[in-house]
């Protein structure tokens, strides 16, 4: 893949969300290997900032908007403009603005989308810089979760669970390339619940926010605005966490799972990144572009997500009694991670609790065993064989799981042998344990379930 910046000129202007300033922008071409740079026309010096890891706005009192700066600029809410550049794939701009904020526009990308396609694409022709994830990363804090692992392109899920009739349940998972970016993500559209308006303007936030470039959901839905998307909260998610990944600097490719997580574990996740490829970069797997920035190539990582198709081909199981819908990294003879996504079309709710519907504890147990099934059967040592149930103990149960959860299932293994298997398994929803165990599981031919 190719570098890419735009072909003319253009400029924007509108209200920013939060400080509500009037402020002007002109998004200008830019040579290969640049990158995004912001220009404070506005301040003397005219201080420019390159958006790297680096530059990104880590502090706590920094919320609901993402910010990059340098010694003595700063520039707020990036993330719809950043995430319509990396939605597109256009690595190299200058962006010269007179304000400290990006102007709102209409509370998405969707502006931001139209002006970049006006000014036109242009291929340049040094290569596109990739960083391949190599682990999995693990982000959580309270109830919020972001996992990251290694996968062969971009692809982000995000579970939405506010406290709030229309927003309790909602779930988005898409691959991000031009085109998905462009249909399914740029037009949806920044939002706060309705019970929050007067403390987020207590904090002297959302100055330039009205009921046309902000979703305000109340229990009925949003405030004099239809909605775009019936899912339209959610997809907004997922763009923020495509504009935040862009203050790398570099693309990703890696797999997104996130509960309930905002700007603060975007830049947490970052950070992780950063992290990650700096640990690789004297690694002898490691390869560098001609530029000196780095990409990981998938192969030979010990990392891998497996579909559903490629768990029937490893587990016996069939509808209705598979539980396990995706298996995200596996570390071979080490452990691996699970997911359940828990829905009110799961046979199992017709009569357990069917007025107020309870994953059945055995069904979670079943769900665990189900992937630690996957992980110890695709370690190389036992092939031709399938895992059966031996024993189970130590089980807890710590959370009630109902329709809209999602189960994430970390599996530990304690010890494999040639003919059994010692595993521990942890189960949690939005970062909190709902079910532990260990399993023992024996190993016998494949062919048995034919006999």
């Amino acid at each position: 893949m190719k570098q890419k910046t735009i072909k003319n000129p253009v400029t924007l202007s509108g209200i920013g969300l939060h400080t509500g300033k009037t402020v002007r922008m002109t998004i200008k071409p830019a040579g290969e290997n640049q990158g995004v740079v912001f220009t404070r026309v506005d301040l003397p010096g005219k201080p420019t900032i390159k958006v790297t890891a680096a530059s990104a706005v880590m502090d706590e009192k920094v919320t609901r908007c993402t910010a990059v700066e340098c010694p003595s600029a700063r520039i707020y809410t990036v993330e719809h403009l950043m995430a319509a550049l990396n939605g597109m794939g256009i690595d190299n701009v200058s962006i010269d603005i007179d304000a400290e904020e990006i102007p709102g526009m209409d509370g998405s990308s969707l502006e931001f989308l139209k002006a970049l396609e006006k000014a036109g694409v242009e291929q340049q022709q040094a290569d596109k810089y990739i960083f391949a994830i190599r682990e999995p990363i693990i982000i959580s804090n309270k109830s919020a979760m972001i996992v990251m692992v290694p996968h062969d392109h971009l692809h982000i899920s995000y579970t939405l669970n506010y406290d709030h009739p229309l927003l309790s349940s909602q779930f988005f998972a898409q691959s991000i390339d031009a085109d998905t970016f462009a249909k399914e993500l740029a037009a949806a559209r920044t939002f706060c619940l309705e019970s929050e308006v007067n403390e987020i303007k207590a904090h002297g936030l959302a100055l330039g926010a009205n009921y046309q470039n902000t979703l305000v959901m109340s229990p009925q839905g949003p405030l004099e605005n239809t909605l775009r998307f019936t899912d339209e909260c959610v997809r907004h998610k997922v763009l923020d966490i495509v504009g935040d990944m862009s203050l790398l600097g570099y693309a990703v490719k890696g797999a997104v799972f996130a509960t309930k997580s905002g700007h603060r574990l975007n830049r947490m996740l970052v950070k992780k990144i950063e992290e990650q490829r700096q640990k690789y970069m004297s690694s002898s797997a490691f390869n560098a572009t001609p530029s000196g920035v780095p990409s990981v190539s998938a192969a030979g990582s010990t990392g891998r997500v497996f579909n559903i198709d490629e768990i029937r081909k490893i587990l016996p199981h069939r509808y209705p009694f598979l539980f396990v819908d995706r298996v995200i990294e596996i570390d071979p003879g080490k452990k691996g991670i699970g997911i359940k996504n828990v829905t009110a079309n799961d046979e199992f709710f017709q009569g357990h609790f069917p007025q107020k519907p309870v994953m059945p504890g055995v069904i979670m147990i079943e769900a665990m065993a189900q992937t630690a099934g996957v992980v110890v059967l695709t370690s190389g040592a036992h092939n031709g064989k399938v895992a059966l149930f031996m024993s189970i103990s130590d089980v807890k149960f710590r959370k009630v799981v109902t329709p809209g959860d999602q189960l994430l299932m970390e599996i530990e293994i304690l010890r494999d042998r040639e003919r059994t298997a010692h595993v521990k398994g942890v189960g949690r929803v939005d970062g909190e344990v709902a079910i532990e165990a260990e399993m023992m599981f024996s190993y016998t031919d494949a062919h048995y379930l034919n006999s």
